[in-house]
């Protein structure tokens, strides 16, 4: 069985003052891709697909160096687009992401609705999953609410649940014939 393995990239430096698609990863967060390149060593992958964001980038390249495979940049795997929003406290943070869970067809938070963050990071992962012959394993290296809206959708979890109990950094890995989820580990530190 091949996998497709979604991550969540590790831990950001959060800039109030900038947009969270800028963060960059913060001391403890590039640290901790040591331990997460090690629970990747059981995949065989050729490459990891990266988000463009640099906090994804990065935990990409510091994994990517650890196992010597290269690290690929694609469009469309970035976070549910909110860069215009405020930072908001955990609590207010935490509400506007279940309301997009919870009315994905709505413009409830952010920029794009939940409903096109998902149909754009399918795409992509659909386009990734094409291009890599079917017997590899697949590694994306993305973000919380896009990974956890496409596992809701293709795998039948609870998208705010598995939202909530994914870390920094943490992976899901889906059967990369139907999707149907193998696990989630749900922090690597």
């Amino acid at each position: 069985m091949s996998s497709l393995v979604l991550v969540k990239h590790s831990l950001p430096t959060i800039v109030p003052a900038r947009p969270a698609p800028e963060w960059r990863l913060s001391p403890a967060g590039a640290a901790r891709c040591v331990a997460l390149a090690a629970r990747r060593r059981g995949f065989d992958a050729r490459a990891i697909a990266s988000s463009v964001e640099p906090k994804a980038v990065e935990t990409a390249t510091l994994v990517g160096q650890e196992l010597g495979i290269p690290v690929e940049l694609v469009e469309g795997l970035h976070e549910h687009d909110r860069r215009d929003a405020t930072l908001l406290g955990d609590a207010e943070y935490a509400s506007a992401v279940k309301a997009l869970f919870a009315r994905p067809q709505e413009l409830v938070f952010g920029r794009e609705t939940g409903a096109a963050a998902l149909s754009r990071f399918d795409a992509a992962v659909t386009g990734i999953l094409t291009a890599v012959p079917a017997v590899d394993d697949v590694i994306v290296v993305a973000h919380g609410t896009v990974i956890s809206l496409y596992v809701a959708a293709h795998a039948g979890l609870d998208g705010w649940e598995l939202w909530r109990r994914l870390g920094l950094p943490s992976l899901v890995v889906l059967d990369r014939d139907d999707l149907g989820l193998d696990r989630v580990i749900e922090s690597v530190a």
